[in-house]
């Protein structure tokens, strides 16, 4: 039998958290003909406004070849437009359409139902350990990925 120790890795925590979030998102979202990866899309938008696919997929943390399926279908349903960038015709810009505006206000809706049940039984204080507490966990990842590009910028100097 495979052992590991569940109960103590802070990754399943995250992950199984994670997991559940995205379900409760996705229950959520439904009645409105959108999946919780195609509202993350729509967020990224509304936060960063337009931008590329490949903007998109990194600040989802995704690889861009897995976002095009996505926008596919997000394009066929007529959630978003990709544009050709005037200033470079090899990057495409994501822009949302006319149709998530009307619904765009019932989305966030949703999620802030699903904030709210996740942090149900939270004090203001348990909420502000979380944030920094994951910041902090964020962080010690983040220098393992500025110690592996470091690498790959010296090479496209040389």
């Amino acid at each position: 039998m495979l052992q590991y120790d569940f109960e103590n890795s802070i990754g399943f925590w995250i992950f199984s958290a994670a997991h559940e979030l995205t379900r409760v998102m996705n229950e959520e979202l439904a009645e409105h003909g959108i999946t919780f990866r195609q509202w993350q899309v729509l967020a990224w938008l509304s936060f960063l406004g337009e931008v590329s696919q490949s903007e998109v997929a990194d600040n989802m943390g995704i690889e861009a070849p897995t976002l095009v399926g996505v926008l596919d279908r997000m394009e066929r349903d007529g959630w978003i437009e990709r544009v050709t960038d005037p200033r470079d015709r090899r990057r495409k810009i994501i822009r949302p359409t006319e149709r998530v505006e009307p619904v765009w206000a019932k989305m966030v809706e949703c999620a802030m139902r699903v904030r709210q049940r996740a942090t149900r039984g939270l004090t203001a204080e348990q909420l502000a350990d979380l944030q920094s507490t994951l910041a902090s966990v964020k962080a010690n990842f983040a220098d393992r990925r500025a110690e592996k590009a470091a690498p790959a910028a010296a090479a496209d100097r040389n």
